[in-house]
């Protein structure tokens, strides 16, 4: 018994050193513990971690075992008590530490005493499981501990989901977590979920709602979201209601909005920079390194009177399809977490935005990186071509300009609706960003304006395959249902004849890497970090690609871009104004297993804009069907193991989110937004759009 309360008394001591700030002592007493080899271990690690880390004299950090589901658990056998705060789910991360698991369990100080209390009055000796601590290995162990530690302290302990109410590692679904975790108001509720971008704008400037209630509604929702998926990299929590609080106070005394996002909360990808900020990007190396000043979209942003919240996780190097990588760990798709991927590299704002926990989200899009994390959770996500929204003041991992050379990201948005995209297009379109950013295109929203309006009916023209991977069954039906619909209401259907599209991805991929990757591989040799397990056999570092090979390479690009202008026309030479075509040749896939990418980096190489459009979940008829015919290629196969009942099991897509992909032809995103309003009014009802 004395052995319990004395285990017991530790664990309590540690929580209010941390919480106190006396972790200096805590830490005195862990060294007292630890061995010569172990305190020898700790202080070459210290060193090696050099200024970067200093910090860590004060708070070094120690790991638990390794789990699956990293927790901090302690067990009661004979009081029946089990407390079990579960940090992130399976997969999350290789290892963690004791410090961070502490800070995470604030929440539970109050419940560990009132069980030590308990256990006081029992005759029975009970079962205690503390993991001695250990010192992380490697220097990038450490960066990564720190980091999570400082993440998991911007969450306010009233915004932790009680145990209670906080569902298990193996629950699948949890995007009604939110609403039933009991942490959100009826009041903030409403707020989350029953106001569109434009509607909110409208409240925020009548009053109805003040920019404090707004953003701590979203910033208490994107807290919860967070501790479900792993979608946030910095929590900004903090500066987001003191600035909330400036624009109440700027309404109150001038009767004016700051500007047409007063008070709108935003959300951004970890990639841009915000002053005194990380853009770490899931790289070690890169972490505890503060932006000294803003990205040109974030100046727009704040200066429009929105309200930055949160940055989200991407996949380490931003050349992944799962948002995963050894500092945050992975990202959770909300509406199966233990199946579906997440997408990437947009992956955390995808997910954020599926959980209402922004009301809309800004990414990059060099593959499908807006376009997919959209697919996978069932939103809009709106890719322009190059040039028509600021991307400079970015972490991308690689030398200044390297995406020059190679295909360029294009700054997209990933909303809930139509409207929302159109709220942030006309308002950072409208910034004249071409004054602050030299490689901006002018334009303005509205003088796209007209597509489907004014009594014209589009001609939207549908392209099946792209000659490489033929798309798997729910992809096929839900492309001929769209097809349908449009018939329906009287719109022109017309087949894309673009014979030139099975050479897009092989041309595409020989523009990734092109620089060598060298940069980022000695950043990753800096701390010892390795490579996730799915780039490690997919990345290798290079030697750069001479001039003459790059000038071969634009020139083939040249001539695909103008080969392609001819899919443009239908038979008889009327124009079509957007096509339709899948976002992927399959369904949401399972995790780490995301087949082609032809149909999304196509059109970062023609340079057209494109976006995902949300249609119905994948249901159970259709998961008889069988694919017909041949393979087409090395890329077919893989794709039909995706429906191969040997390989998968197909009941796993039951439910998954299927959408299409609209397309429009350079720098026309006003006809791309226009004709998918069309398609939206076709397949899901008239879409009204509110004016700002």
């Amino acid at each position: 018994m004395d052995a319990t309360k004395n285990a017991a008394n530790s664990v309590t001591d540690t929580i209010k050193s941390t919480v106190d700030g006396t972790s200096k002592e805590a830490n005195k007493n862990v060294a007292k513990d630890s061995d010569a080899s172990a305190s020898t271990r700790a202080s070459a690690a210290k060193d090696a971690a050099g200024d970067k880390i200093n910090e860590t004299k004060h708070s070094k950090p120690v790991r638990t075992t390794r789990t699956e589901d990293i927790s901090l658990k302690i067990s009661t056998q004979a009081a029946g008590i089990t407390l079990r705060r579960v940090i992130c789910v399976r997969d999350l991360l290789p290892k963690s530490s004791i410090l961070y698991a502490v800070a995470q369990i604030k929440l539970l100080k109050q419940s560990l005493e009132s069980s030590k209390q308990k256990l006081s009055s029992r005759h029975e000796k009970p079962h205690t499981f503390i993991t001695p601590p250990t010192m992380p290995e490697h220097q990038w162990q450490y960066i990564r501990d720190r980091k999570l530690s400082e993440v998991a302290s911007r969450i306010p302990p009233e915004w932790q989901i009680p145990v209670s109410n906080l569902p298990s590692a193996s629950a699948a679904n949890v995007i009604s977590v939110p609403r039933t975790c009991g942490i959100l108001s009826p009041r903030e509720l409403h707020i989350t979920e029953d106001y569109s971008a434009s509607r909110l704008l409208n409240a925020l400037r009548s009053r109805t709602f003040t920019a404090v209630e707004v953003t701590t509604a979203f910033s208490k929702r994107a807290a919860i979201s967070h501790q479900l998926t792993s979608c946030i990299t910095e929590p900004l929590f903090h500066s987001a209601l003191a600035r909330a609080a400036r624009l109440d106070a700027h309404l109150a005394h001038t009767g004016k909005p700051l500007g047409p996002l007063h008070g709108l909360p935003i959300s951004i990808k970890d990639s841009f920079h915000i002053q005194g900020t990380d853009s770490s990007i899931g790289i070690a190396a890169l972490a505890f390194n503060r932006a000294p000043k803003n990205a040109s979209l974030v100046d727009i942003l704040l200066a429009a009177g929105a309200v930055i919240h949160c940055k989200t996780n991407v996949p380490q190097t931003l050349l992944a399809l799962d948002s995963v990588n050894n500092i945050f760990g992975r990202t959770l798709n909300p509406l199966n977490r233990q199946q579906w991927t997440a997408g990437g590299s947009s992956g955390g704002e995808g997910v954020l935005v599926a959980m209402k926990g922004s009301v809309m989200g800004v990414g990059t899009d060099v593959g499908g990186s807006v376009r997919i994390p959209a697919m996978c959770n069932g939103v809009v996500g709106f890719k322009p071509s190059l040039g028509r929204l600021p991307a400079g003041g970015q972490e991308t991992g690689q030398l200044a300009a390297s995406g020059k050379v190679g295909l360029e990201a294009s700054v997209g948005v990933i909303a809930r609706d139509l409207d929302d995209v159109g709220v942030f297009m006309e308002v950072v379109e409208g910034s004249r960003a071409w004054e602050v950013e030299a490689g901006i295109i002018p334009s303005q929203w509205w003088m796209g304006e007209g597509v489907g309006l004014a009594g014209k009916r589009p001609v939207i023209g549908i392209l099946w395959t792209d000659g490489v991977v033929e798309p798997l069954p729910p992809v096929k039906r839900v492309m001929g249902e769209v097809a349908e619909k449009l018939k329906s209401k009287g719109i022109d259907v017309v087949d894309v004849n673009a014979r030139r599209f099975k050479d897009c991805q092989s041309l595409a991929n020989k523009f990734f890497g092109v620089e060598g990757g060298n940069y980022l591989f000695d950043l990753l040799e800096k701390t010892g970090e390795p490579l996730i397990p799915w780039l490690a056999s997919r990345l290798k570092g290079k030697t750069p690609a001479t001039v003459n090979a790059l000038r071969d390479l634009f020139a083939k690009k040249m001539q695909l871009q103008d080969d392609f202008l001819s899919c443009w026309k239908d038979p008889n030479g009327r124009p079509i104004d957007a096509f339709i075509c899948p976002v992927a040749p399959h369904p949401v896939p399972p995790i780490d297993r995301w087949n082609s990418i032809s149909y999304t980096c196509s059109f970062v190489l023609l340079d057209y804009p494109a976006a995902t459009l949300p249609v119905r979940p994948v249901n159970q008829a259709e998961l008889k069907e069988e694919m017909k015919g041949e393979a087409l290629g090395s890329w077919d196969r893989a794709n039909r193991e995706l429906w191969d009942r040997r390989t998968v099991d197909r009941e796993a897509y039951l439910s998954s989110p299927l959408s299409v992909q609209v397309v429009a032809p350079k720098l026309q995103e006003r006809r791309l937004w226009d004709v998918m309003r069309v398609i939206e009014g076709a397949v899901h009802g008239p879409l009204r759009v509110a004016k700002l």
